[in-house]
């Protein structure tokens, strides 16, 4: 149980760049992971069994810190879609790399500070490439594609903010080596025979762009292209 009162007036949005993480056993001995995310100005909580990685619920936003309290605008909850659009505001407190979240009672450890991997951000499909041939959308339309990166965990969610739907995600931890960004999935909202394959793809930087390069979990080829959200 949580002792910790002190709310810390000083923490800005930047302080929570990275990644954090809560872990619990259930009285039937199941092992629940609460996994947090902050990137930009955005955040996602995902929720999975850590064993099976069996996915239970994702949300997430863009988000503000002031006065010691997360001020976060929710664009997608998997569990309560009629919260897309409202905002919610936690009471929090940072202790060199322990969060508490003192309304939930919840205390999370860091993971990391956002800055190992070479993708860190929060990041929206924009365009893709087929047949040689470039197709860009508009990444501000309601229907997105996000991925989440931190300095190791990574998380894609497909949704939309103006109907409230809730597509999919998948997510957790990735490296960036030589080119080579690989992901190793940790949860799968359609799919937990996914769980513990690792994926790589042929990576870039291009004007501020993220070029993803390789196949996808189905096996088909990809050609993405991402914009950084500002």
């Amino acid at each position: 149980m949580l002792t910790m009162t002190v709310i810390c007036w000083t923490v800005k949005a930047q302080d929570l760049n990275g990644a954090w993480e809560n872990t619990v056993e259930t009285p039937t001995g199941q092992i629940i992971k609460t996994v947090l995310v902050f990137a930009n100005g955005y955040g996602t909580q995902t929720i999975y069994d850590a064993y099976s990685g069996r996915f239970m619920s994702t949300l997430g936003g863009s988000f503000v810190v002031k006065n010691g309290v997360l001020s976060g605008k929710i664009e997608f909850d998997s569990r309560q879609p009629q919260n897309v659009g409202t905002t919610i505001s936690l009471k929090i407190s940072l202790e060199e790399d322990k969060l508490y979240v003192l309304d939930s009672n919840m205390l999370f450890d860091r993971i990391d500070h956002g800055t190992s991997g070479k993708l860190s951000g929060a990041w929206l499909m924009s365009g893709r490439v087929k047949d040689g041939k470039e197709q860009i959308r508009d990444a501000n339309i309601p229907r997105k594609t996000m991925k989440i990166l931190s300095g190791t965990r990574f998380q894609w969610i497909a949704y939309n903010t103006e109907t409230k739907e809730f597509m999919g995600t998948g997510g957790g931890s990735y490296t960036t080596v030589d080119g080579v960004y690989t992901e190793n999935i940790e949860f799968f909202s359609k799919d937990d025979s996914r769980v513990g394959a690792s994926l790589d793809f042929n990576f870039e930087l291009s004007n501020g762009d993220w070029i993803h390069k390789g196949m996808s979990s189905k096996g088909d080829p990809l050609h993405e292209i991402w914009k950084l959200r500002l």
